[in-house]
């Protein structure tokens, strides 16, 4: 119980405690990106395709990291092929 003045700061389940239970890790990022990437190969790939690329991305700490996880790295370079596919079949060219 917090007394006269003292905050509940150091509690680590305290209201506004931010921390690593705070979200996703970073292996399950990379594994909802190569997801997101596989399925936009099959369907809405202007969308799923950057998202692949931003979960990706996350994963991997906002930096390009060849040795991060190897889900994280396979996101992001399906994930970037996967859009540049959807642009190519939006704007009209045949990429094969």
């Amino acid at each position: 119980m917090a007394s006269f003045g003292q905050r509940t700061r150091g509690y680590p389940r305290s209201r506004g405690a931010v921390g690593p239970r705070g979200g996703l890790d970073r292996d399950t990022l990379g594994i909802i990106g190569t997801i997101c990437a596989v399925a936009g190969f099959f369907t809405l790939g202007i969308v799923l395709g950057p998202a692949a690329l931003v979960c990706g991305w996350l994963s991997m700490g906002w930096s390009w990291n060849p040795k991060s996880s190897i889900p994280a790295l396979v996101a992001v370079v399906l994930g970037a092929i996967d859009t540049l596919l959807a642009l190519l079949w939006l704007g009209g060219v045949s990429p094969l």
